[in-house]
């Protein structure tokens, strides 16, 4: 059986996954391979494989896709797993995140104990804050919660509860077992960009598969590193808030679309208190053009972007 295949996908930062690698290089569990898809175009591919080593310093082979077309962050991230279909695992890692040593032993550790289909850990900002251990989709609000924000990284956790409360996975950090992937199938790629995990995991989780956390799969995540999505309201780029508020209501009429009469007027709201009432003028017209495409159920790159 093939290892564990580390699925990272790439936009136009060798920088980023240079570090990325480095930290997946000092993982304590060795049984993996690292398989990359970079969706900057021909010269970013041919800037990324000049920079990438052939293997890490403990043996584990680096692939880049022979691809360059902007698949998206699911498209990237199905064509990985696609490219080493007889993995024991995947492992999904954002490019801005960098796992502590022992974060990978811990996520198959808990993945083997048999009774989850994925795993997620521990996410934390570089000063020591939680980002998230887990997250909570309310599809009356289409609105996505991270479970343990704000809480410091050294604060006693319980396992069990956040299994309890968590209905989706951070698509920073998964470990995808082979159930999970065969019941659920691949991402959808018409996300394009953002919340496609949230739909991933509650498809799965319809159809019976289990979320598992390991408290002790610490991974470090600069949010919104190739995006700019983590950036001060007032300094939003277009993309993220576009896509954002777009994609939660796709999330909502891909799970629950029964709700999305509710949901849709109370998004608008929830978008207006956090850009409009904020003064954030470019941020608010680009949320209201995404909510406004959600609406309209429009999908995949969006048109402006290409």
């Amino acid at each position: 059986m093939t290892p564990i295949a580390v699925c990272i996908v790439s936009f136009r930062d060798p920088a980023l996954i240079a570090r990325c690698l480095d930290a997946v290089g000092r993982s304590s569990f060795t049984e993996f391979e690292v398989v990359l898809c970079e969706n900057g175009g021909d010269a970013a591919r041919a800037r990324l494989a000049h920079s990438l080593p052939a293997t890490l310093p403990g043996g584990q082979a680096v692939t880049l896709l022979d691809q360059s077309a902007n698949l998206g962050y699911a498209g990237g991230l199905n064509a990985c797993i696609a490219a080493r279909p007889h993995a024991a695992a995947w492992w999904v890692l954002n490019p801005d995140a960098a796992p502590e040593p022992a974060a990978l032993q811990a996520l198959v550790d808990r993945l083997a104990r048999g009774d989850c289909d994925a795993v997620g850990g521990t996410l934390y900002h570089p000063d020591g804050r939680i980002q998230a251990l887990g997250g909570r989709w309310n599809p009356w609000l289409a609105r996505a919660e991270s479970i343990g924000i704000g809480t410091a990284l050294d604060a006693p956790v319980d396992p069990r509860r956040v299994e309890a409360l968590t209905n989706y996975l951070l698509g920073a950090c998964m470990l995808i077992g082979p159930r999970f992937l065969a019941v659920a199938g691949p991402m959808r790629d018409d996300y394009f960009l953002y919340a496609e995990e949230i739909e991933w995991c509650l498809r799965a989780r319809s159809r019976g598969m289990r979320l598992g956390f390991a408290s002790g799969a610490r991974i470090c995540h600069g949010q919104g590193g190739t995006t700019g999505s983590a950036a001060r309201i007032h300094h939003r780029p277009r993309l993220p808030v576009y896509l954002d508020e777009r994609n939660k209501l796709h999330v909502v009429r891909d799970t629950a679309p029964a709700r999305l009469l509710v949901a849709a007027p109370l998004a608008f709201l929830l978008a207006w208190a956090r850009f409009g009432r904020r003064g954030a003028h470019a941020q608010w017209k680009a949320a209201m053009a995404g909510w406004w495409a959600g609406i309209r159920n429009q999908r995949g790159m969006p048109d402006w972007l290409s």
